[in-house]
C-alpha cells in the first residue's frame, strides 16, 4: 500500500507467549486504562496491593509509567489518588518498512503513536538497501528521538520472513533470498533487532493497540504490493515451523484468468496487488504517471473509471475474506488496503461479497474492519515487533537501556 512521505526469539510456532508475568499485567492494565489508579489496575490484574505498588514503581524506574498529577478534586480520607499512565516521552521504537520501492523509516512511542517518519526510495538490491538504511538511520533518529536512543530496531516487509533467523527468506517482487537483516543491521546499529512480516507486525499492533476483540483470535489482510496475512489466537500471533503462515499471495481464485509470476493462473496477488491494479489503470489512460497517489486522487476526485476500478478490486478481496473468515473464524479480521483507508465509502462493495460468499459471518461490518493505523500503518508496521517484546516483557529493559541520551553511531 502507499505510505505518506513521510535479540533472542521465541518459539517457532507462535510469537511471545509469556504475557502472564506481573509486570506486563501491569503496563498492560495501564495501556488499556490509562490513566488509572493503582487500585483500579489491582482489580483489572488480580494482583494485590503490594505487587502493584512494586511492579509501578519498577516500570516508572525504567522510564514505561509516569505518575500524573493529582486531579484538582475535594480531599478524601486515606492516599492521595495519584493516576499512572504509559509514559510516552522517554521511550521510543524504532522501525523499517521496506516496500517494493521505498524504504519507510519511523519512530513510535510506546502508545502505538508515530512520532516522526520519513520515506525514502530505493533502487532495491539487497545489500544497497541494508547499506543505505544503516547510513540513513543515525541522521533520522538525531532529528526526531528527542536526544534518546530508541529501545530497538523493528525491520518489516512483504514475502517470507524467518522471525526467529532475522532473515528474508523470499521476497519475490524485489528478487531477494535469505537476507541476513538481523545479523547486518545488529552489528552496525548495536540495537537489538526484530525482524517479520509486515503482515504478522501488524497483526501484533493490532492485539496491542486495536479492538479488544483481536486478543482473542484475530485474522489480517494485507493487500499492496504484495498481499499477505497474518493470524493470531490468544494475543499470539501465529508463524509456522517454517516461518510461512499467512502465505495467500498464491490462493487461487477459480474465474481469473491472470497469469502469475509463480507460472499458476489466477492467484491472488497476481489479481488485486496495488502493482497489477495500478498499471490497469496506466494502460487504459485512467492516470498519467503510473503511480497508486495518483490514482487514489482520481478516486477522491469522482473519476468514475476509477472508483469502478477500486470497486471490481473490493469484490474480490471481499470473497478472499470471506475463504479467511470461514478457514479461520475468527473473532475480527483486519484489513490494511488502499480503499479501505482513503476511501471507505467503498467498504459496502466489500462487506456485500462478504456476505454473498461466508457460511459464518452474517454480519461483515461488525467483524471486518480497516486498519486502524490508518496512512501511518507502515510506520506503526515497522516499530511494532519492538513495541510488542517491550510490552510483554518490560523488565527486559535494563536500567542501562532505560538511560536518556545514548545515540546510535555515526
Amino acid at each position: 500500500m502507499p505510505v505518506q512521505n513521510q535479540s533472542p526469539a521465541p518459539s517457532a510456532t507462535v510469537g511471545h507467549s509469556d504475557t502472564t508475568g506481573s509486570a506486563a499485567a501491569v503496563l498492560r492494565a495501564v495501556l488499556d486504562h490509562g490513566p488509572v489508579a493503582r487500585t483500579l489496575i489491582g482489580r483489572a490484574t488480580g494482583l494485590s496491593p503490594a505487587v502493584v505498588s512494586r511492579q509501578t514503581a519498577d516500570l516508572i524506574s525504567l522510564g514505561l509509567l509516569r505518575e500524573l498529577p493529582a486531579p484538582s478534586t475535594p480531599p478524601r480520607a486515606g492516599r492521595p489518588f495519584v493516576p499512572l499512565d504509559i509514559d510516552t516521552q522517554r521511550h521510543l521504537a524504532c522501525g523499517v518498512h521496506i516496500a517494493v520501492h521505498a524504504i519507510t523509516f519511523a519512530l513510535v512511542d510506546l502508545r502505538g503513536q508515530v512520532v516522526a517518519q520519513e520515506n525514502v526510495p530505493h533502487q532495491g538490491v539487497a545489500h544497497e538497501v541494508l547499506r543505505q538504511i544503516v547510513q540513513y538511520l543515525p541522521g533520522f533518529v538525531a532529528r526526531h528521538s528527542r536526544g534518546n536512543r530508541p529501545l530497538g530496531l523493528g525491520v518489516v516487509t512483504g514475502g517470507w520472513v524467518d522471525p526467529q533467523r532475522g532473515v528474508i527468506i523470499e521476497h519475490g517482487l524485489l528478487g531477494w533470498r535469505d537476507v541476513p537483516v538481523r545479523q547486518v543491521l545488529a552489528a552496525a546499529t548495536g540495537l537489538p533487532v526484530h525482524v517479520d512480516s509486515h503482515a504478522r507486525a501488524l497483526a501484533q499492533a493490532e492485539i496491542m493497540f486495536g479492538d479488544p476483540r483481536a486478543r482473542r483470535s484475530l485474522v489480517h489482510l494485507f493487500v499492496g504490493n504484495v498481499v499477505d496475512a497474518a493470524i493470531a489466537t490468544g494475543g499470539a500471533v501465529h508463524w509456522g515451523p517454517h516461518s510461512g503462515a499467512g502465505d495467500v499471495a498464491h490462493l487461487p481464485l477459480a474465474d481469473r484468468s491472470v497469469s502469475c509470476p509463480c507460472g499458476r493462473s489466477g492467484c491472488v496477488q497476481a489479481a488485486i496487488s496495488e502493482r497489477v491494479l495500478v498499471e490497469r489503470a496506466f494502460q487504459e489512460g485512467m492516470i498519467s504517471k503510473a503511480d497508486m497517489w495518483t490514482l487514489l486522487d482520481a478516486a477522491r476526485c469522482g473519476d468514475p473509471r476509477v472508483l469502478t476500478l477500486f470497486r471490481d478490486r473490493l469484490r474480490v478481496i471481499g470473497r478472499v475474506v470471506a475463504l479467511l473468515l470461514d478457514m479461520i473464524d475468527p473473532e475480527v479480521l483486519v484489513l490494511t488496503e488502499a480503499a479501505a483507508i482513503f476511501l471507505p465509502d467503498l467498504l459496502t462493495d466489500l462487506y456485500e461479497q462478504i456476505a454473498a460468499h461466508s457460511r459464518v459471518c452474517d454480519s461483515p461490518e461488525r467483524i471486518v474492519l480497516p486498519t486502524r493505523f490508518g496512512p501511518q500503518s507502515l510506520a506503526v508496521a515497522a516499530s511494532a515487533t519492538v513495541l510488542d517484546a517491550v510490552h510483554r516483557s518490560p523488565r527486559s529493559l535494563s536500567p542501562a537501556r532505560a538511560t536518556p541520551g545514548s545515540r546510535l553511531p555515526d
